[in-house]
C-alpha cells in the first residue's frame, strides 16, 4: 500500500457499499483520505477503484494502528459498520490508537440510545463523537447524499468543510446537511426518515395496485404514467425509480421483470424502530405503522398462497368485482390519493421528531430537516420544500395538516382520495396505507370523536375515571350499580 506524502485529512473504516462510495466522494471533494476494513480485500478494491476513478487521494491500510496514524491530528474516522456490537468492536479497535480531543463519528443506523451512551464512553476517554444519519442509498453515498450529524457540536465543526461539499447540493437551498442537534438526534432523525420513507414506499406501492388490479394498467402504461406525475406535484426520487422500474425488460424470460420479483418485502428494522417510538411518544403514526404490517403480511407468502386456495374455493376471487372504470378519471384519483396520503405520512413522521426533541430538550428544526431531505436522500421530493416554507411561515406548527397550504391541497383531494378507497375497498385490494391515511385525516380534522365512549367504558370496568365536557375536575361514576338498578 502506498504511504500519503503527508497525513490526510480524515479516515473511513468500513468498506461495504456504503463506506467504499463514501470513501470516494470525499477522495473526490479534494480532502485526501485514509482507508481500512477488517477483510483486507475491501481495502485493495476501493483503491483499485480510486485509481481507476480518476486517481483520487485514498490510502488504504490494512491493519488499525498505521490506519489511524495516517491521519492529521485532531484526527477524526467515519466507521460505516453494521449496527450493535459490531460498532462497540470497531470503536474498540480505534480507540486503542486515539488520542484526547480525537474525533469518531458513526455514519451507520444506529439506534440513537447506543449513540448516546457511546459518547458518553468516548467523553470518559477525552474523545469526540457523533451520530450522523446518512441517506441516499449506493448512488447518494457517491455522489451527494444527506447527511444529518448529531453528537458533539465541537467534533461537527472538525469536519463542517468536509460535509458541506460531500452532501447533495440543492441550488435553491444548498448543501443537505446540517447540526441536527445534542445526543443521539442525528440518528433518530434517519430512523424517522426511514419510517418516512416505508410509509412512501407502502403508498406508491398501493397506487400501482389499484392502477394495475382494477384500472388494468399495463406496465408501459404504469411507467408512463409515473413519469408523467414525476414532472408534477409527485415529483420525487420515489416516483422517478418506480417509472424506471416499471419500463425494465426480464433479461432472463419474457415480459417483464417486475412481474418477476417476489413479493416479499424485506426490511432492516429502522421502521420497526420508528412505530415503536411513535407508540412510546403517544404520537398516531398510522401510515407508517401500516406500512410496517404491510410489510409482516407480505412475508408470510406461503400462508397467503394457502389462503387464496381457500377463499377461492369459496367463490372469492382475487378481484371481487369486475367494475368498469375509467381510465383517465382513475389514474388522475390515484395521483390526488397518493398526494394527500403522502401529506399524511410525512406530517406524522415530523410530529414524531418534535415530540422526541421536547421530550430531550434537541430543540430540533423541522423546516431545517426538511430542507436536507431536498436533495441525495430516498425521500427527496419537491415536496419537502412546501414543508420547509410551511415550518417558514410557523415553526410552531402543531400539524402539516393545519398548515393554510396543506389543508387547501387535501379539502381538494378528498373526493378522489375517497373515491380510490373506496374503490379499492368494493375491489377487494387492500390500501392500508392510503386507508389508514385517511382515517388520520378524518380523525384529526373531527371537533368530537367517540372517545367519550371509550373513556366512558374504561370508567365501567376500571374506575379510572373520566373529565366532562360541562364541568372542571375528574369524575367517576358507578356504572354497574346504576345499570342493574335500571334492569330490575
Amino acid at each position: 500500500m502506498a504511504a500519503p506524502p503527508k497525513p490526510t485529512r480524515i479516515g473511513l473504516a468500513g468498506l461495504a457499499v456504503m463506506g467504499q462510495n463514501l470513501a470516494l466522494n470525499i477522495a473526490e471533494k479534494g480532502f485526501p483520505i485514509s482507508v481500512y476494513n477488517r477483510t483486507t480485500s475491501k481495502v485493495d478494491e476501493t483503491v483499485v477503484r480510486a485509481k481507476k476513478e480518476g486517481d483520487l487521494p485514498l490510502y488504504g491500510f490494512h491493519d488499525p494502528e498505521s490506519f489511524v496514524k495516517s491521519i492529521q491530528k485532531p484526527r477524526v474516522v467515519i466507521m460505516l459498520v453494521k449496527a450493535g456490537s459490531p460498532v462497540d468492536q470497531t470503536i474498540k479497535t480505534l480507540s486503542a490508537y486515539l488520542e484526547k480531543g480525537d474525533c469518531i463519528i458513526d455514519g451507520g443506523n444506529e439506534w440513537y440510545e447506543n449513540t448516546e451512551r457511546r459518547e458518553k464512553a468516548m467523553a470518559e476517554l477525552g474523545l469526540l463523537y457523533l451520530g450522523m444519519g446518512v441517506s441516499g442509498g449506493e448512488e447518494g453515498a457517491r455522489n451527494g447524499p444527506s447527511m444529518m450529524p448529531g453528537g458533539s457540536f465541537e467534533a461537527f465543526k472538525y469536519i463542517e468543510d468536509i460535509l458541506l461539499k460531500v452532501a447533495a447540493q440543492v441550488p435553491d437551498s444548498g448543501p443537505c446537511v446540517t447540526y441536527i442537534g445534542k445526543g443521539g438526534s442525528g440518528n433518530f432523525v434517519k430512523m424517522v426518515h426511514n419510517g418516512i420513507e416505508y410509509g412512501d414506499m407502502q403508498l406508491i406501492a398501493e397506487a400501482y395496485d389499484v392502477l394495475k388490479s382494477v384500472g388494468k394498467l399495463s406496465n408501459d402504461e404504469l411507467r408512463s404514467v409515473f413519469s408523467e406525475w414525476n414532472k408534477g406535484e409527485l415529483l420525487s426520487f420515489l416516483v422517478e425509480i418506480t417509472a424506471d422500474i416499471f419500463g425494465i425488460k426480464d433479461d432472463k424470460g419474457e415480459g417483464y421483470l417486475v412481474d418477476k420479483v417476489l413479493d416479499k418485502t424485506g426490511m432492516k428494522g429502522t421502521g420497526k424502530w420508528t412505530v415503536q417510538q411513535a407508540a412510546d411518544l403517544s404520537v398516531a403514526a398510522p401510515t407508517i405503522a401500516s406500512s410496517l404490517d404491510a410489510r409482516f403480511l407480505s412475508g408470510l407468502k406461503e400462508e397467503r398462497v394457502e389462503a387464496a386456495k381457500v377463499f377461492k374455493a369459496g367463490g372469492f376471487g382475487d378481484i371481487l368485482t369486475d367494475q368498469v372504470v375509467d381510465k383517465k378519471q382513475l389514474i388522475d384519483d390515484v395521483r390526488q390519493a397518493l398526494y394527500a396520503s403522502k401529506i399524511c405520512s410525512y406530517a406524522q413522521g415530523m410530529n414524531l421528531i418534535r415530540a422526541k426533541s421536547m421530550e430531550k430538550g434537541w430543540d430540533l428544526e423541522l423546516g431545517e430537516l426538511a430542507r436536507i431531505w431536498k436533495g441525495g436522500c430516498i425521500i427527496r421530493a419537491v415536496f419537502l420544500d412546501r414543508i420547509k416554507k410551511a415550518y417558514d411561515r410557523n415553526p410552531d406548527l402543531a400539524n402539516l395538516l393545519v398548515d393554510p397550504e396543506f389543508a387547501k391541497e387535501i379539502i381538494e383531494r378528498q373526493s378522489a382520495w375517497r373515491r380510490v378507497v373506496c374503490l379499492a375497498i368494493n375491489s377487494g385490494i387492500s390500501t392500508p396505507g392510503m386507508s389508514s391515511s385517511l382515517a388520520y385525516f378524518d380523525t384529526f380534522r373531527r371537533e368530537r370523536l367517540p372517545a367519550n365512549l371509550v373513556q366512558a367504558q374504561r370508567d365501567y370496568f376500571g374506575a379510572h375515571t373520566y373529565e366532562r365536557v360541562d364541568v372542571e375536575g375528574s369524575f367517576h361514576t358507578e356504572w354497574f350499580k346504576i345499570a342493574r338498578q335500571l334492569k330490575n
